[in-house]
């Protein structure tokens, strides 16, 4: 069904900027430091002192081997060395990546209504002028999504240029180029977005007294004076922080940002995407926080050595190679002091019998660091020994539930949790599968149990052979050949090499970065969802042919290929292929029947499913890539997510049909849409200036989706009276 491919693998006006040190103090801060050498870098947890609450006792750790283990959190209490700050309201603004400082992507404007939705015009449409050359060509997968702050959007293209226009005519303010070059690009060049930070001790005429700060595809954060985007000189060297710092061997491709930095009470913080599926020893996953004024190093957080490295490994060494990472967006919690780390899993995903128990208990988890230090207050597992690629990808919403602060979700498997966002327990009812299957592979280390959220799931029934589907007679048949050929015991059907295994829900099931959008006024979810199985095979290593990025003269053809579609797991047994969207290779039609991506609606109060309709239509979709224009909503492959309003819509493209809608909250019904020049994978925001509701989204494109790329940055409103 080309182009469908679906090969994806996917400020605040904040306080206290000054350095700990110079900061209010706790009652134990008179305690030396700890000292580096009583936790070796790579130590084991286990032997590692636990860190203390202020009672003195021991935090409640969760056992190193969680196989079997019900899901839990281990707690310490927060530091209060900095003090929360009044955080910038949605509304006529749109001052951080999830629309507020709770991700909801929920806006109170209401002016543009299911009434007059169908009114909306093109007010403006201005260029980047990012596209791809030379050997960026097929590799640009831009996801930007920009802010609106006074009267300006700030931006970042796909190769990371920081740009600021007119938020009412599109009109470019200025621009500043990092120079990030076309062989630090990793699956995709990607920008998802960027924050601000106003400094509270500064003039607000002073240079960079607010400032825009972005992470980079080549592993550096960049600050900019929110009005001039000249450089922030205080910020590290001339407005630049190189995170490479203490990762290792400089392998462009290898270690790069594309999500926005988490600002928490004066501290910038960030991880970094490690390309998957290159080598056991990669890069670490480590999370850092640095000053947002001076960009000096706060805190680093590897899960491995947490005490050893939390200032910095000691001389000459690196933070914990090959450790599960933060690709994605982290929530900043201002008031409590927390920020949460949606985690990945380990650097080769389809074999964990080499992983430390430290990656055991942390991999495919969401974990809440206290942000003024860098201690884990808890953490929650949703995937037990993680071979399946299931990333925690989707940004954390946080919200009231039932008097309780708490802390929304989802998962790449469909399962939507909310946790008390204090210690990680619970609010919603969490399952047990059990008796799963093991296989041959590796049978000791595969779990036999595995968390369910019993309150809500986007996961359809297990497939069935009859489920087999083609577009042609022919097709259907070659489909469910391959069905029996294959491993398929359900959900969680552990890899295999002699036969391939069918991994239903795919690797970009459920929820992604696109996140869910939640209206708490109406007390409403709005989850989009991928529906799409993909088909696997572990590559004994006698069969590997690709050779790992540190090995490649020059990325090779990192960005042409899917995650896993030809990995080569260096320093495990096997090399993994994936065919992610299982297809057909007759008329590269997909082997699963439609829907393959749909929208939600659920109750939040009780998790109840309130319309669930097919997202995309089959207008761009077609065998042999021959588009079909038919309008049926078929439901296509999707990333992006979606805006919800007061009025009641739902602003969402997504789809690769490349339709930008507006849906009817209540009922599910597309009011009103357009056709964009290019793929519009990226998340909407809207916004007023001078009155005036504003909705935006970015055509960009995306070369994984197969929809065409652009540069554009569109924006309607209705007809000026």
């Amino acid at each position: 069904m080309s182009p469908i491919l679906f090969r994806l693998a996917l400020t605040a006006t904040l306080a206290a900027p000054l350095p700990l040190l110079a900061q209010e103090t706790t009652p134990d801060s008179d305690a030396p430091p700890q000292q580096q050498d009583e936790a070796p870098a790579g130590a084991d947890p286990e032997t590692t002192a636990a860190p203390q609450s202020d009672a003195g006792e021991a935090a409640t750790a969760e056992p190193a081997d969680t196989a079997d283990s019900e899901p839990v959190a281990s707690v310490v209490e927060p530091s209060q060395t900095r003090v929360a700050a009044e955080q910038r309201q949605v509304g006529v603004d749109w001052p951080f990546y999830g629309g507020d400082a709770q991700a909801t992507r929920y806006s109170p404007l209401d002016q543009i209504t299911p009434e007059n939705v169908s009114q909306l015009e093109e007010v403006f449409t201005y260029h980047t002028g990012d596209l791809p050359e030379g050997t960026a060509e097929g590799k640009y997968s831009p996801e930007t999504t920009p802010l609106k702050v006074g009267d300006d959007l700030l931006m970042c293209s796909a190769m990371n240029i920081l740009i600021s226009v007119d938020a009412a005519t599109g009109e470019e303010n200025w621009r500043f180029d990092p120079g990030v070059p076309n062989d630090a690009i990793p699956y995709g060049a990607s920008c998802r977005g960027v924050a601000i930070y106003t400094a509270p001790d500064m003039a607000d005429d002073a240079p960079c007294a607010t400032r825009v700060i972005q992470g980079t595809l080549d592993a550096k954060l960049v600050a900019v004076d929110v009005a001039t985007g000249a450089p922030c000189e205080d910020f590290g060297e001339n407005g630049t922080v190189d995170l490479w710092q203490d990762i290792g061997a400089r392998v462009p491709g290898w270690y790069a940002v594309t999500a926005p930095p988490a600002v928490v009470r004066g501290v910038v913080v960030t991880g970094a995407q490690v390309k998957d599926g290159q080598a056991e020893d990669a890069p670490s996953g480590v999370v850092r926080g640095y000053d947002a004024i001076t960009g000096e190093l706060a805190w680093a957080w590897d899960l491995a050595a947490p005490e050893a490295n939390r200032d910095g490994p000691p001389e000459g060494e690196v933070y914990t190679r090959g450790t599960p990472n933060m690709w994605t967006a982290a929530t900043a919690d201002e008031e409590l002091g927390h920020v949460y780390l949606p985690l990945g899993n380990s650097s080769v995903d389809y074999y964990g019998s080499n992983r430390s128990e430290a990656e055991n208990e942390f991999a495919t988890s969401l974990v809440a660091l206290d942000a003024t230090t860098g201690e884990e207050v808890w953490h929650f597992q949703t995937v037990r020994r993680d071979v399946w690629d299931y990333d925690l990808g989707s940004q954390a919403t946080l919200l009231d539930w039932q008097g309780t602060p708490a802390i929304l979700l989802p998962s790449k498997q469909g399962d939507i949790y909310i946790l008390d966002r204090e210690t990680g327990e619970p609010l919603t009812p969490v399952g047990e599968l059990t008796d799963l299957p093991t296989g041959d592979i590796e049978p000791d280390y595969i779990s036999t149990t595995q968390p369910i959220s019993e309150w809500h799931t986007l996961r359809k029934p297990p497939l069935e052979p009859k489920d087999a589907w083609g577009f042609t007679p022919i097709d259907q048949l070659w489909c469910r050949i391959q069905f029996h050929r294959a491993n398929y015991q359900g959900f969680f059907t552990p890899p295999s090499s002699e036969r391939p295994w069918i991994q239903y829900p795919g690797y970009n099931g459920g929820s992604d970065w696109g996140s869910v959008a939640v209206d708490t006024e109406r007390g409403i979810i709005i989850a989009n969802y991928n529906d799409i199985p993909n088909y696997n095979r572990l590559v004994p290593r006698d069969e590997v042919t690709s050779q790992p990025i540190h090995k490649q003269e020059s990325g090779g053809d990192s960005g042409t290929n899917a995650e896993g579609a030809a990995d080569p797991q260096e320093g495990a047994p096997y090399g993994i292929s994936v065919n992610a969207g299982w297809r057909s290779s007759l008329t590269d039609m997909p082997c699963s029947a439609p829907p393959y991506g749909g929208i939600r609606a659920i109750d939040l109060e009780t998790g109840e499913t309130l319309w669930d309709r097919p997202l995309g239509t089959a207008r761009r979709n077609g065998p042999f890539g021959i588009p079909s224009m038919l309008p049926f909503d078929i439901g296509t492959p999707n990333n992006g997510g979606s805006v919800v309003t007061a009025s009641g819509l739902v602003f969402i493209a997504a789809a690769t049909d490349n339709l930008f809608r507006a849906i009817d909250i209540e009922t599910g019904e597309t009011l009103w849409s357009t056709v964009l020049p290019a793929g519009g994978q990226a998340n909407p925001i809207t916004y007023e200036v001078d009155g005036r509701q504003y909705v935006m989204v970015t055509a960009m494109g995306h070369h994984f989706m197969e929809t065409p790329v652009g540069d554009e940055v569109i924006a309607w409103a209705l007809p000026e009276e």
